[in-house]
């Protein structure tokens, strides 16, 4: 049986779905995936699908100090059962049920491609932005913000916070920006500080080549791989 978790993005956190089985193979598939991915869920604040698994007290506590571990607020346990609502709520964990409409439904495409996320804003200082697929930002990304991706991240705008593409490991990841002049730029375990800017701002796509980050002109009507 299936242990691996599925996660998701949200537009204020990271969705993380439970699967079905054996309570203590369901937590172990979880703290390896946690362990494994550090830097993408650090920071992070988690809403918890528990879909039809009913857990007490104990069990969540045990779940809360896990994420807390790991530097996660579990903010929001998604559950079917009344007991287990009742065991969050004795936590001080929000609960709501399973079929909850508030946060955003999966959708289908006939359009190849992969998840993103699309942020038609300014990332401000002090805001931390995970999602498991692509960052899209039609704005800038300030001193002091952060975005975590599983996948590219591309910034139709200037980049002076801080990026980290490919942060599950994915080392074909790419950033991509009008200003690419990260506080500190990542992908996948490398990690660069950029330089002082010299002459006018350009689009640059950094990438790995040879497990070494480079920066080179983007050309946004190429191919980025």
């Amino acid at each position: 049986m299936e242990t691996k978790p599925v996660i998701k993005g949200l537009k204020d956190g990271l969705l993380i779905q439970l699967p079905q089985g054996e309570w203590e193979a369901v937590l172990s598939g979880l703290k390896e995936i946690l362990d494994t991915q550090a830097a993408f869920f650090r920071g992070a604040d988690v809403t918890l699908d528990l879909q039809s698994l009913e857990l007490g007290v104990i069990a969540l506590s045990e779940l809360r100090d896990t994420f807390l571990e790991h530097d996660i607020m579990l903010h929001t346990v998604q559950t079917d059962h009344r007991p287990t609502s009742l065991a969050a709520a004795d936590l001080g964990i929000q609960a709501t049920h399973s079929d909850d409409s508030s946060h955003e439904p999966d959708f289908e495409s006939e359009l190849p491609g992969d998840p993103a996320v699309l942020l038609h804003r300014t990332v401000r200082s002090g805001q931390t932005i995970h999602h498991p697929g692509h960052v899209i930002v039609l704005g800038d990304i300030n001193p002091g913000a952060e975005i975590i991706a599983g996948g590219n991240i591309v910034v139709w705008g200037r980049v002076r916070g801080t990026v980290h593409a490919g942060a599950m490991g994915d080392e074909d990841a790419v950033v991509c920006a009008l200003d690419l002049s990260p506080t500190q730029l990542r992908i996948a375990d490398q990690i660069a500080i950029s330089p002082e800017r010299k002459g006018k701002p350009r689009p640059e796509i950094a990438r790995l080549r040879n497990h070494q980050l480079v920066a080179e002109i983007w050309n946004p009507d190429k191919k980025m791989i």
